[in-house]
């Protein structure tokens, strides 16, 4: 019999939460009272398989995905959504930062007749400061330049229902910002709030350096708008530069004009260098999207089912 909900999870590097972590989430479900299968998706990590291994005989709801590299967290959660069987389908970390104990929520709010229960996180003074600024940062950008907006202090953490997910899974793009395309694809949604805690173990994976292309990614996934900005400088300056030029002609022709200017000059050149080759950055990462998504490569490769 299928179950009635899936939960996915990708792991990279997760070898100390496995434990801990398959056995808060079996205490939740069963305490819900429905059929579930738990999907570990192995994301090309060290010890985590033979941390899971080890632990599916005690588990016989536990499916394991293990990825043939490390392809990153969007494709290891596509690879979950696409074995999925279960009439909701439950995203959710190894860390525990997302408490366990909300999922019986998600489900009564899904039994309700939503397709979306997101969870919104309402404290975040587990993370540390500086990533809840560039987080809210990005949401205020990227609400603010895409017609499609996505819901503020909204992770992965969420249930879909079963025809959310094939919309999802049937997508020909393998270049996914999946909080993105869980927003694009509608449907009936609503919200809970939680509040989120510290990592049971371990350490984020996420540096500085992976937010800022996570955030590049998010931002080019869904809105043209910085292609479109360079449009609307390249006209302004374009306007000024006539300006100054019937300006230049006006004081040479009716008051002389010496041989002088040269650190404004160079100023000017070195300011419209720097914005040439700023517009030249932004179509090379859209050119990259392209030139990626061209190719038609999978977005991740199962190396073993168990």
């Amino acid at each position: 019999m299928a179950p009635r909900v899936s939960l996915i999870c990708p792991m990279y590097n997760e070898q100390e939460n496995v434990q801990v972590f398959l056995s808060s989430i079996t205490a939740i479900l069963e305490s819900c009272q429905v059929t579930y299968e738990i999907i570990c998706v192995n994301d090309g990590s060290d010890n985590t398989l033979e941390r899971l291994l080890e632990q599916k005989p005690a588990y016989p709801a536990l499916r394991i995905l293990n990825l043939s590299r490390n392809f990153g967290k969007e494709s290891a959660l596509s690879a979950g959504l696409s074995v999925a069987r279960g009439d909701a389908i439950i995203p959710i970390d190894a860390d525990l930062q997302d408490p366990p104990e909300v999922i019986g929520r998600l489900i009564a709010e899904w039994e309700k007749g939503f397709d979306v229960v997101l969870a919104r996180r309402v404290d975040r003074s587990s993370d540390h400061p500086a990533k809840r600024v560039s987080a809210s940062l990005f949401y205020k950008l990227h609400n603010l330049i895409s017609k499609q907006k996505i819901p503020e202090n909204v992770g992965d953490f969420r249930l879909i229902s079963r025809r959310v997910a094939n919309e999802i899974v049937r997508l020909p793009e393998n270049q996914r910002f999946l909080k993105g395309l869980f927003s694009w694809v509608g449907f009936k949604s609503t919200t809970i709030d939680y509040e989120r805690a510290k990592r049971h173990a371990g350490t984020s994976t996420f540096n500085a350096w992976s937010l800022w292309n996570f955030a590049l990614d998010g931002l080019t996934s869904f809105s043209t708008a910085p292609l479109r900005l360079w449009l609307y400088l390249g006209i302004f300056f374009s306007m000024m530069s006539f300006l100054m030029g019937c300006y230049i002609v006006f004081i040479a022709l009716f008051k002389g004009i010496a041989v002088e200017g040269y650190a404004s000059l160079i100023i000017v050149v070195l300011f419209f260098g720097g914005i040439q080759l700023t517009s030249i950055g932004v179509l090379g990462e859209y050119i990259g999207r392209i030139y990626l998504e061209s190719k038609g490569r999978p977005s991740f490769i199962v190396e073993d089912e168990y």
